[in-house]
C-alpha cells in the first residue's frame, strides 16, 4: 500500500481503538488511576523531565500530539503547565484519558482528530508541543506531520521530541539472533501487523492492520527544517524508552544509540 493512501491512517486508528481494551486490563492502568489523583503526578522519565524543565513548562500552554490515554499530558501539569491539550485520533484511548482526567485535579482538554487535519482552533496557539515514543513511527508522511506540528506553535514556540532511535529499527529483538541486522536503515515500506498493539506480551486474535514506518534522522531533520522549525537541541542516549524486549541492547561494549531528544523552535 502506498504510504500516502488515506486508508493507512484509518486502519491505524482502528488498530489503536482495538488496542485500548488490552491496556485497560493491566496492572499499570490500575496504578495510573490511583497515581493521577496527586497534583504533582508525573509518569515522565528522568531524561524527558530534564529536557522539559530546561525548556521551561511552568505557566505555558502545551499540546501533545498522539496523547494516547493522556498520562503524559497530565504529567505536564505536574511540571507547572498552565493549560494542556491532548490530541489523538483513537476515541477509545481518549475515553481512558477522560477517565484519568476525572480523577486528576487538573483540567486536561482533549481533542479527537487526525493529526494531518488538525482543527484551526489549534493553530498558532501553543508555547510547547510534545511528541513522545512511537508517534513518528505511525506517521506515513513525516514532512506533512511536521508541517502540522509547526502550525500548532506560536512564533518562538518549542517542539520537544523524545523518541526511539531509528538505528534500533534495524534489529528484531525476538529473532534467533537479535543482534544481527534484520532490516535496512533506509527501509521505505511499512511494517504491517494484524496482532493487537500491546506493550507487554502478545494478545490473542486478529486486530485491524497497523502500519509502522521507519524514518531516518535525515528524514526527521529535513522535515523539521522544511516546516520552518529551527533545531536547537539534539542528543542521543544509550537507553531504551520502548518495550522491555529492547532492554537487551543496553550496556553493550559496542553500544547502539537507542533513543534521542530533539528540540526545535518555530521561527
Amino acid at each position: 500500500m502506498d504510504r500516502h493512501d488515506p486508508r493507512i491512517i484509518t486502519s491505524n486508528r482502528d488498530a489503536w481503538n482495538d488496542s485500548a481494551r488490552h491496556h485497560k486490563g493491566t496492572e499499570g492502568w490500575q496504578r495510573l488511576l490511583a497515581d493521577v489523583t496527586g497534583p504533582r503526578f508525573s509518569c515522565l522519565d528522568e531524561t524527558l523531565s530534564e529536557v522539559l524543565l530546561g525548556v521551561g513548562v511552568a505557566g505555558k500552554e502545551a499540546v501533545q500530539l498522539g496523547c494516547n490515554n493522556g498520562r503524559e499530558c497530565l504529567s505536564l501539569f505536574g511540571l507547572g503547565a498552565r493549560h494542556v491539550v491532548g490530541v489523538d485520533q483513537a476515541h477509545e484511548f481518549l475515553e481512558q484519558a477522560r477517565e484519568l482526567t476525572a480523577r486528576s485535579p487538573h483540567a486536561l482538554e482533549l481533542v479527537e482528530a487526525n493529526v494531518y487535519a488538525l482543527p484551526v482552533e489549534l493553530h498558532n496557539r501553543f508555547d510547547l508541543a510534545l511528541v513522545t515514543i512511537g508517534v513518528l513511527g505511525w506517521m506515513p508522511d513525516i514532512a506533512g506531520f511536521f508541517t502540522q506540528v509547526a502550525a500548532t506553535l506560536k512564533v518562538g514556540g518549542t517542539l520537544v521530541i523524545y523518541e526511539t532511535h531509528p538505528f534500533l529499527e534495524m534489529f528484531e529483538p525476538e529473532a534467533a539472533e537479535p543482534f544481527a541486522l534484520a532490516t535496512s536503515y533506509f527501509r521505505r515500506e511499512p511494517f504491517v501487523q494484524e496482532q493487537a498493539i500491546v506493550y507487554e506480551g502478545k494478545a490473542e486474535g486478529k486486530s485491524p492492520a497497523s502500519y509502522w514506518f521507519v524514518h531516518t534522522l535525515g528524514d526527521i531533520f529535513g522535515a523539521a527544517i522544511a516546516a520552518g522549525l529551527q533545531i536547537s537541541h539534539f542528543k542521543e542516549y544509550p537507553h531504551s524508552n520502548r518495550e522491555e524486549l529492547y532492554d537487551q541492547y543496553e550496556d553493550q561494549v559496542a553500544q547502539l544509540p537507542m533513543s534521542y531528544t530533539l528540540m526545535a523552535v518555530k521561527a
